[in-house]
């Protein structure tokens, strides 16, 4: 009896890869993400403001109440020299039956911490209504 070598051809190197079971992970992952992101929602619900610009009407009873780029203080275009003089003037005009609005113009350059004093000033003189004046922004 002669035994002979059983030869093997499976000893090629296979050049491809099974990409199916990857694609697999891949799959199953996806479908976790999409599940689960909707159901982790790291803020406080909050009703966002709608952008919308609504052009005002001036009437001549509106005060309109300047804050330059350096924090100066203006009553129409005469300027103010302290914010006492802005709260005496604004309690006057708290009087008035009806109550005109303020309209709040603040430079572009000023910080917040110049603008602020005059919201408080409005709201210690007891002025119902405190209007933000902007310009809008360019078309395209």
């Amino acid at each position: 009896m002669v035994f002979e070598p059983i030869k093997d051809d499976g000893d090629e190197v296979i050049a491809s890869i099974n990409t199916t079971p990857l694609v697999d992970v891949m799959l199953v992952l996806l479908i976790i993400f999409l599940i689960t992101i909707p159901v982790v929602n790291l803020s406080a619900p909050v009703a966002l403001p709608k952008e919308r610009n609504q052009p005002r009407q001036s009437q001549p009873d509106n005060i309109i109440v300047s804050v330059d780029a350096r924090g100066g203080l203006h009553w129409f275009d005469q300027p103010l020299k302290d914010r006492d003089a802005l709260l005496a003037r604004l309690r006057d005009v708290a009087q008035r039956q009806p109550q005109p609005e303020v309209h709040l113009r603040g430079d572009a350059t000023a910080r917040y911490a110049m603008v602020a004093p005059v919201l408080q000033a409005c709201t210690l003189a007891g002025i119902a209504k405190v209007s933000f004046i902007t310009e809008p922004p360019p078309r395209q």
